[in-house]
């Protein structure tokens, strides 16, 4: 299973980005919302969009994966989503934003996203013929 250790990375990830929400809200005394702390919102959206991105991705290339994608396509894809979450949370979480990380991530993301999903229609159509 090539996807797992990925995925366990991007756990790893995942609690990180978690436990820093936490400690902000900590800090700052803020149990719901954001109290237009700029660092706390900033911490919450990097949280927040690795949450909506992550899962579904994952999934695509897991799909990919047991479709029987070749294997090194299938590392690309799981690195690509590893490094491109991870620059994403770097570039939204700096407070003076780095935009090319945030951007680079996303564009990494969706690379990821798509080059799973067109591999799969691929993989489908090869199978039905």
């Amino acid at each position: 299973m090539i996807v797992a250790p990925y995925a366990a990375l991007l756990a790893c990830l995942f609690v990180y980005l978690s436990l820093r929400v936490v400690r902000l809200r900590r800090q700052l005394q803020v149990a719901v919302g954001d109290r237009q702390e700029p660092r706390l919102t900033r911490a919450i959206r990097a949280h927040g969009n690795f949450a909506e991105y992550v899962p579904l991705c994952l999934l695509l290339i897991l799909f990919f994966d047991g479709l029987g994608g070749p294997i090194p396509l299938v590392h690309g894809l799981s690195l690509l989503l590893l490094c491109g979450r991870s620059l994403h949370a770097y570039g939204i979480s700096q407070p003076k934003e780095e935009f090319r990380f945030r951007i680079l991530g996303m564009v990494l993301t969706f690379t990821s996203m798509l080059g799973a999903a067109l591999g799969i229609l691929l993989l489908t159509l090869i199978d039905l013929w």
